[in-house]
């Protein structure tokens, strides 16, 4: 019997709290190796925490997280490729001194990919960070993370700052630039921009996992778009 492939990243019953209030409740999913997997919720449902957990942020309350089949840490971080939902770049910099800062933190950086995505948006390597647009600012921030040779990348809302027009263009993008074979975890409230890039659909719902699907397997089942799915999901 051939053994099934260790998940890049797997919650094994994750609950979290923050004093008196529980924002995960038994979380248990994989991502399947690679996958691009959606990550939705409405707001406050919990997916933050999830990405946090992931990426050794936030502890859990009970039950574990496992990256690669391993506990989360040193060795997992060098494993993902992480776009946080607010940018952290150091805004007294230009552009290029983020990329020679990403070049010399993360071995798995590959510059000359980088210098390239940054010809392809249109973004000025010798700009000040503190005087680009907050669409300017994840772009670059989307050029780096998509620079590393991950496993797995993890993208919290990714076109959160980024013009209606130009959407298509950065999924494009991101699709174009991942490591072949590593997977891909996205959270994004603009469900029916990214549907047409998701392999997998996982929904939460009030801490809990309320869908866990093939995206192909969840339309054909419903007859609707994940976007519509989605909405009925959480009808108030």
């Amino acid at each position: 019997m051939t053994k099934s492939p260790t998940p890049i990243l797997e919650y094994k019953h994750v609950s979290k709290s923050y004093g008196s209030k529980t924002v995960l409740k038994d979380i248990s999913f994989s991502i399947p190796t690679g996958k691009i997997v959606g990550l939705l919720g409405q707001n406050g449902a919990g997916k933050t925490t999830l990405i946090k957990l992931a990426n050794d942020l936030l502890t859990p309350t009970s039950g574990e997280v496992l990256v690669d089949g391993g506990p989360v840490g040193v060795a997992s971080k060098q494993k993902i490729s992480y776009l946080p939902e607010r940018t952290y770049l150091d805004k007294t910099m230009r552009v290029r001194d983020a990329v020679q800062q990403f070049s010399e933190f993360y071995t798995d950086f590959d510059q000359s990919k980088t210098w390239k995505l940054l010809k392809d948006l249109d973004l000025d390597t010798d700009a000040k960070i503190i005087k680009m647009s907050k669409g300017m600012q994840e772009k670059l921030q989307l050029a780096l993370v998509m620079s590393r040779k991950a496993k797995l990348y993890i993208l919290d809302e990714p076109l959160g700052g980024i013009d209606p027009a130009t959407r298509d263009y950065i999924l494009d993008t991101i699709l174009t630039n991942f490591e072949t074979g590593a997977s891909m975890l996205i959270t994004t409230h603009l469900i029916s921009d990214v549907e047409r890039i998701l392999d997998h659909v996982v929904m939460i719902n009030k801490g809990k996992v309320a869908i866990n699907s093939d995206a192909d397997t969840l339309r054909t089942k419903e007859k609707k778009s994940i976007d519509e799915i989605f909405r009925n999901q959480f009808k108030s």
